[in-house]
């Protein structure tokens, strides 16, 4: 007998199946750097939906170049040459740099990550996967089985891929490790769901070079660092370190559902018509929207912005409640230790919107890279004046 016929016949459900916790409150509406409820109350958003509104909410130009794409053509499938798409994929790997030469679209981050690990499966009949401690790749089941999480592997597991979880940033380790017979190292240039764990550039380069002398790709999971939040297009060319593949989606399109894997012409050079499909990938709302998102990134210098407003929220909160600032750009942690979700508590309550982590000690910045300096000063003095005593 199935566990589930234990169950009542027709228990009491809602129409929307639960995911997550949601906020306290319904949100109607998005302007830059806030969203607002069915009151018209305002929330400061330092979570950007996950790290996904990196122009902001309803960016002029993003939403013009959506309503104008949407009056022509709302969707055709790959079955057709589309010249929006065309332009899309070539401003992308222009925007990319670091030896990107082709990019197949699809629709998200897990759906990214799952194509990459199939093209390493494909191009090198090998059969198992390197991975490190704390990485989070998706809820597919290639990308699950290179992610980090028990509790969400558990139910799967005589399903998932073989793969070997290595400790992140550990030289030694790394040093140790065989690749013989690995089809591809994936990693996170920046852990965010792990609590925003990041590397030096030593580490990036022994990675580099031993997935070169095994003949293993290597594939870099940018879907929350690309797109200009860490000050540079991808953290590829922020580490000066060139993957084989980058996997991007969450910011690429301001919010519109999108995701792409940029491949080396060495990757994409073996690829042939039918290796990769997607219904609704490179969609035409898409992909005019991810061309008006890298046209504002350039144009409003949002990337240089990003270090600089980092640099600024570092210095204010040093020495303060916060016991370390992690992370570069605008994917930052903050390490408040025990306090951290009084604080956040708190925070939500002034009407400011942060996401957690993993770690139960650090809190994460993820807002728009339009996010407005007066917002900052906003959060910084909120922070400032939290009193854990008071908050509990």
């Amino acid at each position: 007998m199935h566990n589930f016929k234990k169950n009542p016949v027709n228990p009491p459900v809602a129409p929307l199946l639960a995911t997550y916790t949601p906020y306290p409150f319904p949100v109607v509406r998005g302007a830059e750097d806030r969203v607002f409820d069915g009151q018209g109350t305002a929330y400061l958003d330092f979570y950007g939906g996950h790290c996904v509104a990196g122009t902001g909410h309803c960016h002029p130009a993003v939403a013009a170049a959506i309503a104008a794409q949407a009056g022509k053509l709302i969707f055709y499938s790959a079955a057709a040459q589309l010249p929006v798409r065309d332009e899309a994929a070539q401003a992308l790997v222009e925007f990319a740099g670091a030896d990107m030469a082709s990019v197949f679209f699809c629709n998200s981050g897990t759906e990214a990550n799952e194509s990459a690990l199939k093209i390493a499966l494909k191009l090198s009949g090998r059969r198992k996967f390197v991975a490190f401690n704390g990485a989070f790749h998706g809820r597919t089941l290639l990308a699950l089985s290179v992610t980090d999480a028990p509790g969400l592997r558990k139910a799967y597991e005589s399903l998932l891929a073989p793969a070997t979880f290595l400790p992140f940033a550990d030289e030694t380790a790394l040093d140790a490790a065989d690749f013989s017979g690995v089809a591809a190292v994936i990693v996170e240039p920046i852990q965010s769901m792990a609590g925003i764990k990041t590397a030096t550039v030593s580490w990036f380069v022994a990675l580099r070079e031993k997935c070169t002398r095994a003949g293993t790709l290597l594939i870099f999971d940018e879907v929350q660092t690309g797109i200009g939040r860490l000050g540079a297009p991808f953290a590829a060319g922020f580490y000066g370190v060139t993957p084989d593949l980058i996997t991007c989606a969450k910011g690429m399109a301001s919010g519109v559902p999108m995701g792409g894997v940029l491949m080396n012409a060495r990757v994409a050079a073996q690829l042939k018509p039918g290796d990769l499909g997607s219904t609704f990938g490179g969609g035409p709302l898409a992909c005019a929207a991810l061309v008006a998102t890298l046209k504002v990134i350039r144009e409003e210098q949002l990337m240089e912005r990003a270090g600089v407003l980092a640099e600024h929220i570092r210095g204010k909160l040093h020495g303060g409640k916060v016991q370390e600032v992690r992370g570069e750009g605008l994917l930052l942690g903050l390490n408040a230790g025990p306090q951290a979700r009084a604080l956040k508590a708190y925070l939500l309550k002034q009407r400011i919107l942060v996401g957690g982590s993993d770690d139960p000690a650090v809190l994460r910045l993820m807002p728009p890279l339009t996010v407005q300096v007066r917002s900052v000063e906003v959060l910084l003095d909120t922070i400032g004046e939290f009193d854990a005593q008071a908050a509990a």
